[in-house]
């Protein structure tokens, strides 16, 4: 019998597990088409960066990802018609600067409709015990590039030629720092052995294995780092003082003419807010002005998720845990969940530079394919976690580990400061 996905008897006839995927893969969905909404094509097919591939790039290849992995390499058919696609919606196919030639907004969700109702009817009689990772890591996927998506319309705000008055809004967005709060404090992390990283079945290839590191004590910043905070740096005149930045990122501060973060507010009315879009040489270059640096990624992770009493991980759902909500549709903030070791807005607020290059864990192994984490293994990429406001929750964990080269400001990025002494 063929399935209708939309139907209550598909959800109904889904074993326990299956229906959870199934409603996870709609859910997801919905978030990300919920960006589209009143989108023209001109918004749809611009590259607002030369970085970023359009919006309407991003959701086709979703849609292309899916029919690949699910259809091709386990149900073992990929759908003739729509292999005239197969070039334009590939990781590895067109140039970014080449991927503006896109069909209509309506042809491309006719593809997901199509792509997805196959695909559902594979989850029907698939066998989910043996491939429940590839789908978990397909929902990961989506909601990455649901996030990049959010990236790219904030991003065209600043082209007045493109009709983005539906993109959401980095700042406002943000949950700000409690006003009564001491933005300076920092929390001591007493010296240790911890496990870091995740055997999860949900872990992506560079989050695993899951093994033991020893740390030596160190402080890190109760808080991220607010715009008050970094207004100083700005007003020391910071951006023309070469001792505190790194040689490269001095360079390029000159060349590209940087004077502040992507996203900053030249109002006091934000002063409270983590600051918004900063490149991890940025980032190095206030934390040495404070006579600071960024944590290790490791410092990071310990920080927000081991329990100093127990000695554990901490038992948290971490979806729930994140500070925003993380459907990027709503605006609601809740309040700030607090890391064990009493740090705050660790998660779901901006992403957090760490001082780490993105390197493999002993013992990795690529997964679903070579190049997914391996391809960026280059020493130039820099370690973020904690996700940001428009990080779906099927990402929102602190292991999870993000990565961009360090003067990429265009992202929804913060840091806080480490030390080993205070």
């Amino acid at each position: 019998m063929i399935l209708n996905p939309k139907s209550n008897l598909f959800e109904i006839t889904l074993t326990a597990q299956k229906q959870s995927i199934y409603q996870w893969m709609q859910q997801c969905r919905l978030a990300t088409l919920s960006l589209f909404q009143k989108v023209d094509q001109a918004t749809f097919s611009c590259q607002a960066h030369p970085n970023f591939s359009p919006i309407g790039w991003h959701l086709g290849h979703i849609g292309y990802t899916e029919a690949l992995w699910i259809l091709e390499h386990l149900a073992g058919e990929f759908p003739q018609h729509l292999l005239p696609y197969r070039r334009l919606y590939a990781a590895d196919g067109l140039p970014k600067a080449e991927r503006r030639n896109l069909p209509s907004l309506e042809e491309t969700l006719s593809l997901l409709d199509d792509v997805r109702s196959r695909v559902f009817q594979y989850l029907s009689i698939c066998p989910l015990e043996n491939q429940e990772r590839l789908w978990r890591w397909l929902l990961q996927h989506e909601s990455q590039h649901c996030e990049t998506i959010a990236i790219v319309l904030e991003l065209q705000k600043s082209n007045p030629s493109f009709n983005s008055s539906n993109s959401p809004a980095a700042t406002s967005k943000l949950s700000p720092i409690e006003k009564h709060a001491n933005s300076a404090e920092m929390i001591h992390i007493p010296a240790g052995s911890f496990q870091c990283g995740s055997n999860s079945i949900n872990a992506l290839d560079n989050e695993q294995p899951q093994h033991e590191i020893f740390l030596n004590s160190y402080w890190i910043d109760r808080y991220p780092v607010t715009q008050q905070q970094y207004r100083q740096f700005i007003e020391a005149e910071g951006y023309r003082i070469a001792t505190y930045w790194h040689p490269e990122g001095w360079q390029w501060i000159a060349k590209c003419q940087i004077q502040q973060p992507r996203y900053w507010k030249n109002s006091l009315e934000y002063d409270h807010y983590p600051v918004c879009g900063i490149s991890w040489y940025e980032a190095d270059a206030y934390a040495r002005f404070m006579g600071k640096r960024l944590p290790t990624e490791f410092e990071w992770e310990k920080a927000a998720a081991w329990n100093p009493t127990t000695q554990q991980q901490t038992n948290f759902n971490w979806q729930t845990a994140a500070v925003n909500s993380t459907q990027i549709s709503s605006t609601t903030a809740k309040s700030p969940p607090q890391a064990p070791n009493d740090c705050y807005y660790m998660l779901g607020n901006c992403w957090e530079w760490t001082s780490s290059k993105f390197q493999p864990y002993i013992g990795f192994v690529a997964y679903p394919y070579k190049g997914y984490s391996q391809a960026y293994f280059d020493n130039q990429h820099y370690v973020l976690r904690g996700g940001s406001w428009a990080t779906l929750h099927w990402t929102i964990r602190p292991t999870f580990r993000n990565w961009y080269y360090p003067q990429t400001q265009e992202i929804f990025s913060s840091f806080r400061c480490a030390s080993d002494t205070q």
